[in-house]
């Protein structure tokens, strides 16, 4: 393969991981909507939405599988290849979360959610739509100090995930009230782990950039308070 055409192939693979990302922030933004208004048909849009991400996962993989078998690509070249697989992986998991997330609104009461819990699902996903706007631009861009900022962005959904849960707890205690805890507490889950999955795309434009993977967050140590 000329290297030209090599290069228009990676840049076309590039473009449609671009795609994805705007397809899982219109997604989120998306369920958001329907979380507050409780419309359903929203969430059926979000959910039935997920094809297409689905299908530009395939059409990546499969591009990229053509391409390593076709041109054998090293140095810069390997590394943007396996960055672009991880990242594919990221957005398509993503995109599920946001599923996740209009399966288990259509599964609350038919009726308006508590101001504070639908605040904090408010701050939560637009904190997480703007970390996936950011992961994407940071990696076209193979913009370092981008990248490595999704790090503090994602302590505002954490530190909001906690104080929902303590505001769940605090909740009286009903047969109604229990039901809408669990499932707020998994809607919370959802959306912190889209921000952990950006957090991860920008480890790939760190890895991109600097030829070192290195996780921004270590898990085997505790974090500070």
């Amino acid at each position: 393969m000329p290297r030209e055409e090599f290069q228009h192939e990676l840049d076309e693979i590039e473009a449609l991981l671009q795609d994805a990302g705007r397809l899982c922030g219109h997604s989120l933004e998306l369920v958001l909507a329907a979380l507050a208004s409780g419309d359903e048909d929203k969430a059926q849009e979000v959910i039935a939405g997920d094809d297409e991400v689905d299908s530009i996962y395939l059409r990546i993989e499969s591009a990229v599988e053509s391409l390593l078998a076709l041109q054998a690509p090293v140095a810069v070249d390997l590394r943007l290849v396996l960055a672009m697989i991880h990242i594919n992986l990221h957005l398509e998991r993503i995109g599920d979360q946001c599923v996740n997330i209009a399966k288990l609104g259509l599964l609350l009461p038919n009726e308006p959610l508590a101001q504070g819990l639908m605040n904090d699902f408010s701050t939560m996903g637009e904190q997480a739509r703007a970390m996936i706007g950011e992961a994407m631009r940071s990696f076209g861009a193979r913009d370092l100090t981008g990248a490595e900022a999704l790090l503090a962005m994602d302590q505002v959904i954490n530190h909001t995930n906690h104080g929902l849960s303590r505001r769940i707890l605090a909740m009286p205690h009903n047969e109604k009230s229990v039901e809408i805890g669990l499932r707020a507490i998994l809607i919370a889950r959802c959306m912190e782990r889209i921000g952990d999955n950006a957090v991860d795309i920008g480890e790939q434009t760190a890895y991109l950039v600097t030829a070192q993977f290195r996780e921004f967050t270590d898990a085997s140590r505790t974090a500070s308070a």
